[in-house]
């Protein structure tokens, strides 16, 4: 497997003197689905530990209780809350605008060491420092991979401000090289860009003494991302039950209801991972996955995964998973069978999976993290802030 935190020369291995950045303020979604709050929430944990005080801007909804215990049980993190709309939404713009005007206070008023981005358009705000943006998912990349159509035609806004904010950026980072090269293609060479993968803590995802004889998924039944529907086709064919957890709820109103797969609705983050330690299987045929939270989850827990063929997916997981075309229901179909069919095979696809989800600790992502945030520090030592113009589109 390729070394996945792959720094560019000018970005040390590791912090020359520790402790020099203390205070990062990092801006995150609060909605659930995109897994940018779970990420943001396990690097918090994990710069705590190096005494780093996160401060973390959110938008979106209110945080709900269950995330607020979350918040709370990370030392040195505190919460400013807002309740704009989040870039991408419908009508997002004025929202976006007043986002920026506020984080620019926050800014003023916690005088950070650094700016970590989870989002793209507010790169381009005049900061004291240069910022981080993370790229987390790309909407042209996902509108290519979803329709199979081209993606030039879609919103000339969105375009510009993602690009803006991506050429504003003192440093990029991605999850994967395959997002990366996404972002490089849709909105153009970015010169100081960074691969870090995500992590979670494997005492998180502890599998279960004894496996159970179900296949598990997670995702919304409707997401054409995630291409849930596939796994309602296959079934009736199976011998072992498919369980699915995310939310039913459609987003134009109303649930989407499931014959053939037992959706066990939103579930808590323990529970779920109690689910995983006891799945045998963890089934993930997405057409779109920039580097796929849920599988590591699933992987640490000790699940034997099978996985949509996709670039993402390969990069991260080649030889510990079983992979199939996203659209291919007859393979997808003998892939699970056999597994269920074989448990010698299934017992050492789980083995693989955990051992390769076992690399991507949080110790590990941190390192790379503070790296950036340092290079961020001595470029900004350097020199004044800059913020390219670029020529709109019409």
């Amino acid at each position: 497997m390729r070394d996945l935190t792959s720094l560019p020369p000018s970005v040390p291995a590791r912090l020359s003197a520790p402790g020099k950045v203390r205070r990062v303020l990092m801006t995150a979604s609060t909605a659930s689905a995109g897994g940018v709050w779970t990420y943001a929430l396990e690097l918090s944990r994990a710069l705590g530990r190096r005494g780093v005080a996160v401060t973390l801007a959110t938008q979106g909804e209110p945080l709900t209780a269950a995330q607020w215990a979350e918040v709370h049980a990370v030392p040195g993190l505190t919460v400013e809350q807002s309740t704009w709309k989040v870039e991408g939404t419908q009508d997002c713009w004025e929202d976006v605008a007043a986002a920026g005007r506020w984080l620019l206070e926050l800014e003023s008023r916690l005088r950070p060491d650094a700016v970590h981005l989870n989002g793209y358009c507010h790169g381009a705000l005049p900061w004291r420092r240069r910022p981080l943006v993370v790229g987390h998912t790309c909407p042209l990349a996902w509108w290519e991979a979803v329709t199979g159509e081209p993606a030039l035609e879609r919103d000339v806004r969105q375009r510009w401000e993602v690009t803006r904010g991506l050429r504003a950026a003192g440093h990029v980072v991605t999850p994967t090289a395959s997002m990366l090269e996404g972002l490089e293609r849709h909105y153009g060479p970015l010169p100081r860009a960074t691969v870090i993968p995500h992590a979670r803590r494997c005492e998180d995802f502890l599998p279960a003494s004894v496996r159970e004889p179900f296949i598990l998924s997670t995702g919304r039944l409707w997401d054409s991302a995630r291409n849930l529907e596939v796994l309602e086709t296959v079934a009736p064919r199976l011998d072992w039950p498919v369980f699915v957890a995310g939310d039913c709820r459609h987003p134009d109103g109303g649930e989407v209801r499931a014959r053939y797969v037992r959706a066990l609705g939103r579930l808590p983050s323990k529970e779920l991972a109690r689910y995983m330690g006891r799945a045998s299987i963890f089934a993930l045929p997405a057409r779109y996955s920039p580097f796929g939270l849920p599988v590591l989850e699933a992987a640490l827990a000790g699940c034997a995964l099978v996985l949509g063929d996709i670039p993402s997916l390969r990069e991260v997981w080649e030889g510990a998973a079983v992979f199939v075309p996203p659209d291919d229901t007859d393979m997808l179909a003998r892939a699970l069978s056999r597994l269920v069919s074989e448990p010698v095979l299934r017992n050492r696809m789980s083995t693989l999976a955990r051992t390769r989800a076992l690399e991507f600790s949080p110790e590990r992502m941190v390192d790379a993290y503070l790296a950036v945030y340092a290079d961020l520090d001595r470029a900004s030592s350097l020199a004044p802030p800059a913020h390219p113009q670029l020529a709109r589109a019409t």
